[in-house]
């Protein structure tokens, strides 16, 4: 098959969830045969040219950028909130320059597919049904409004309170509105799918995990002493509110029962009053780092304290995969069909994580064998090789009735 991509993101490099979920696939759909063409958004926050990229990720596909700035803007967003009935989230990524580049692509090549790369491309589907006979498939990263309806449910400014509710309000109409637009829609996790379902959605479906190539992810136990860790993107509200939630209201207590406990947080575009907050005892920053498989490897117990958020955490997969323990939230851990106590630890309060977490630094085996079963786990569950290609069967099948 010839495979269109439309991404409001490099997809490389593979430095947060969505760039990842977009690699991934791509490098999934490469291996089971197929001709792919990106094209994809320069912003100001993610401005990669491919023409840096290692020779095994410039053969997966051809690299088509359009440069759109895309930068948050107060003025822009003053304007957005008075004039515009669209979310200034999406409004954004919305561009006449991306749509002519669209329309010269189109005009000039035959795809079976088009995959929309979550919700921000979507308001391209109309140039794409003007121009093209190409099936359209929408890939589900997460459920837009639903990160921002928990948003406001866990905000405390009642100025920022009131800008949140108009976002998520404006994204529920905005997600809602392309429902049923698509021809395929493949979600990231059977509940996404259920809740595109209660929304309307009639067409088929077919749920494709983030996956990972399990013989990637190197086991070596480097720690010295057992440690608490985070990995993840520190310019995402989710990230930051539930890591400040973690430091203020439950490390402390772990400091009080281990004192010798280290907190190491790694991640990218970290806000500056973020890095103030969290200079306290026992807590490490590193920022953005080179190499994520040694630093977890260098560390024992993944901590993720979701509170906001859909979809699936990525970075919990990988977790998994370098055979760590993860102490995450219901929120957290939502999208991955996990056993709380057998592969992963569920904690949604101060108590629960104190628990867990007291637990794993009481017993060294204990870290040992819930850090298996999570190897274990993600290699049934989440090879990327084998997802990738039941989708391309799904494909296939439904492109020839």
């Amino acid at each position: 098959m010839k495979i269109l991509f439309l991404c409001v993101k490099s997809p490389y490099p593979p430095n947060d969830g969505g760039a990842i979920a977009m690699l991934r696939m791509i490098e999934g759909f490469k291996k089971n045969g197929h001709d792919i063409t990106v094209l994809y958004m320069k912003t100001k926050k993610h401005p990669y040219s491919f023409e840096e990229a290692p020779k095994n990720i410039l053969e997966l596909a051809k690299y088509i950028p359009v440069e759109v700035p895309a930068e948050i803007s107060a003025t822009a967003a003053l304007k957005n909130l008075l004039f515009s009935k669209l979310p200034y989230n999406a409004e954004r990524f919305i561009s006449n320059k991306f749509k002519l580049q669209l329309t010269d692509i189109l005009q000039n090549n035959k795809f079976d597919i088009v995959q929309i790369e979550g919700l921000y491309a979507a308001p391209y589907i109309e140039t794409i049904r003007q121009l093209s006979r190409s099936i359209i498939a929408f890939r589900a990263h997460n459920i837009e409004h639903e990160i921002w309806d928990r948003l406001v449910t866990n905000e405390k400014n009642p100025l920022k309170k009131y800008y949140k509710k108009i976002i998520a309000s404006r994204l529920r109409k905005f997600e809602e509105s392309f429902i049923n637009t698509y021809d395929f829609l493949v979600p990231i996790s059977p509940r996404d799918a259920n809740m595109f379902s209660i929304k309307g959605n009639h067409k088929p479906v077919m749920v494709c995990p983030t996956g990972i190539e399990p013989n990637k992810y190197n086991i070596r136990h480097t720690q010295k002493k057992a440690s608490l860790f985070h990995l993840g993107s520190l310019d995402w509200e989710p990230n930051l509110e539930g890591l400040l939630w973690f430091i203020n209201k439950v490390f402390p207590l772990i400091i009080d029962k281990f004192p010798n406990t280290e907190f190491h947080i790694a991640g990218r575009n970290a806000p500056k009053s973020f890095i103030h907050s969290i200079q306290k005892k026992g807590i490490v920053f590193h920022g953005e780092i080179d190499d994520a498989q040694k630093f977890i490897n260098d560390h024992s117990i993944m901590i993720v304290p979701l509170f906001s958020g859909s979809g699936m955490r990525i970075k919990i997969i990988e977790g998994m995969a370098m055979g760590k323990p993860i102490v995450t939230s219901s929120v957290g851990a939502e999208g991955i069909p996990c056993s709380s106590e057998e592969n992963i630890f569920i904690a949604n309060t101060v108590k629960e994580n104190l628990q867990y977490i007291s637990h794993l630094l009481n017993n060294e085996e204990k870290i040992e064998q819930i850090g298996k079963n999570a190897r274990t786990f993600v290699e049934k569950n989440f090879n990327n090789t084998v997802k990738v290609k039941e989708l391309s069967e799904f494909y296939i099948k439904n492109l020839q009735t």
